[in-house]
């Protein structure tokens, strides 16, 4: 593929000259080239063919078994002071980051082959989009970022002479921990990866361009970069309003992003705009629009099915790179939470013999799919609308066995953005270390902000501030338990009985009982026609205890003040509030009398 755009060619001089591959192969995202790449993959092992019958186009790739995850202790964010990269990120001088790994990359590619890879974000001529550039010398990376982006041609064309893309430098280098580094430079619009093929760290268009650099761009030009899905929901009158939501990693939000519609509530349809990422911009209207910036879809397997996600399940049949699940002996794939029970016998996700009997799992709990948006019956029929769609309301939503309420409604756009910033969650696999610790994670975004939380939350309300109709905004919580740890909600299709009482409070409707913590759903205001949720559970689901509460905003006031002067005024105020409140919901009476007189 020829390409004449200078500063792309001067750039990969630039890198070529630094790794010195053998050769250089300039990608154009053709199906000649992926047939090319895929049997070349398979000829060395880096592909393993599924059984074509069942499952055409779907193939196998099986990682080292120390690169399963995103390492975020690896993870840099690089500018030039540390307090602009805040203590929610891991900072490196830019000047020692690109010394360090310089070093690494110095004839790192030598007998390997050198790709060039041009990809678009966003739809082609939305004033969303935007182009990256990845250079990678693995062929995994190439075959996943033509499924993630748009590469080729419509990256080059919507680039133009431009040289105003993102320089996405990634090698595998020799796969060690020791010497893996994933590198942000947001003032140079550059990331730097090497020692790692696992998607997060590798894919650079995925975490590194589209929420950490785009986050920082965001804040210069006036929009949001999130780790968010975008769902659209169309009641039996045939209206259709949107939703976003942000849950971190392995939290349902691929689930809800694909959800069904319960046999209960007919009339009723959703569409997937989106389900990880979304752009949001102000519109002309003062209302808030959304895109979805990929082209493919790069969701945990495990736990998914036909009753879990349908949509997925069915999409994912074909033309899927299967990243880490186990191998069954008629060559089609099999994980924890699969509709097949257990294989008498299969392939781990290392390759090892593995039976029900085996004291490890078969496929690794953050195993992966890569499959084209295209293929998802329930996609949008607004998915390349450049000019994305309007949202109606916002969803924050986390684990939490305890404290947390199915759902409520903030106060404010303030005080959404307070719920945003003081979500907590329970961790996943997908991220390295123990997993079940509670921790901070606000909007989702903890591992993906590409600079200080305090400058972020002020410019989401500096964000709101220009909006006539700002979205409403929500917590949510499928994951409360009962005393024997079982999930009080059913969730999957029954979320869309929480998301239309959602939808109804952002038009000004639905009954809600005012509490400490904001707006909880009225008695009888969820529509349960249809479900079997008994009224103590539901209850359970809608309790709000203020002494439960005392120890979350301590430890919220605790978290605010690393961040110390960055801190914007409006969430001070939000948390002061919620102290107070909460502090005289648990105060007795009497004591209340005796203040009040003196």
């Amino acid at each position: 593929m020829a390409v004449e755009n200078a500063a792309i060619r001067a750039w990969v001089k630039e890198i070529e000259t630094l790794c010195t591959p053998d050769q250089i192969v300039w990608c154009d995202g053709s199906e000649a080239e992926r047939d090319r790449l895929t049997k070349e993959c398979l000829a060395t092992g880096e592909l393993i063919e599924l059984n074509q019958q069942k499952m055409p186009g779907c193939y196998l790739h099986r990682s080292a078994a120390h690169d399963v995850a995103r390492t975020e202790h690896l993870t840099f964010v690089c500018t030039p002071e540390k307090l602009d990269a805040g203590p929610n990120n891991n900072w490196m001088a830019p000047a020692d980051a690109r010394a360090k790994l310089s070093a690494l990359y110095q004839g790192c590619m030598k007998g390997r082959t050198l790709y060039v890879v041009p990809f678009l974000m966003g739809p082609p001529g939305s004033r969303f989009s935007k182009v990256g550039v990845e250079i990678t010398d693995s062929k995994y990376v190439v075959l996943n970022m033509r499924i993630m982006t748009r590469v080729g041609k419509p990256a080059l064309d919507h680039l133009g002479a431009s040289g105003d893309f993102t320089r996405c430098l990634h090698s595998l280098g020799d796969l060690s921990p020791d010497r893996r580094f994933i590198c942000h430079f947001p003032e140079d619009n550059t990331v730097w990866s090497i020692g790692s093929g696992y998607g997060g760290n590798a894919l650079l268009g995925k975490k590194c361009l589209a929420l950490r650099l785009a986050s920082y761009l965001g804040k210069k030009e006036g929009w949001l970069a999130e780790h968010m899905l975008i769902l659209g929901v169309q009641n039996p009158q045939g209206e259709t309003r949107y939703v976003t939501g942000a849950f971190p990693s392995a939290c349902g939000k691929t689930n809800l992003a694909m959800l069904q519609p319960p046999a209960s509530m007919p009339g009723w349809k959703t569409f997937t705009v989106g389900d990880d990422i979304a752009w949001l911009r102000p519109g002309e209207d003062g209302r808030l629009y959304a895109i979805n910036p990929e082209a493919g879809f790069f969701g945990v397997v495990p736990g998914t099915s036909k009753k879990t996600n349908a949509n997925a399940t069915a999409m994912i049949q074909s033309n899927t790179i299967f990243t880490n699940v186990a191998l069954r002996p008629d060559g089609t794939p099999w994980w924890e939470g699969h509709d097949d029970p257990a294989p008498a016998t299969a392939l781990d996700w290392q390759g090892r013999p593995w039976t029900p009997a085996s004291s490890e799992k078969a496929a690794h709990p953050n195993s992966r799919f890569t499959t084209p948006a295209s293929q998802c019956s329930c996609i949008s029929p607004e998915f390349e609308n450049p000019n994305g769609v309007p949202i109606s309301a916002m969803l924050f939503g986390a684990r939490r066995q305890r404290v947390v309420p199915l759902v409520y409604q903030s106060r404010s756009w303030q005080h959404g953005v307070f719920l945003g910033a003081t979500l907590s969650s329970e961790t996943t696999a997908a991220a390295t270390g123990k997993v079940g610790v509670l921790r901070r994670d606000p909007m989702a975004m903890l591992p993906f902000c590409g600079y200080n939380f305090g400058d972020y939350w002020a410019h989401w309300l500096e964000v709101g501030a220009k909006l006539k109709h700002p979205p409403a905004i929500f917590r949510t919580n499928w994951f409360r338990t009962n005393d024997a740890g079982k999930f009080l909600w059913p969730g999957f299709g029954d979320n869309l009985r929480v998301i239309k009482w959602v939808l109804e409070r952002a038009e000004g409707k639905g009954e809600a009982r005012e509490t400490p913590i904001g707006f909880v759903p009225a008695t009888n205001a969820l529509d349960l026609r249809g479900s079997d949720l008994s009224g103590e559970s539901l209850d359970k689901l809608l309790a709000v205890d203020p002494a439960d509460w005392t120890e979350a905003v301590q430890s919220q006031g605790e978290f605010f003040d690393s961040f110390g002067g960055r801190i914007p005024k409006g969430i001070r105020d939000e948390h002061e509030r919620l102290a107070q409140a909460i502090q005289t919901e648990i105060t007795p009476d009497d004591m209340r009398g005796r203040d009040a007189g003196n």
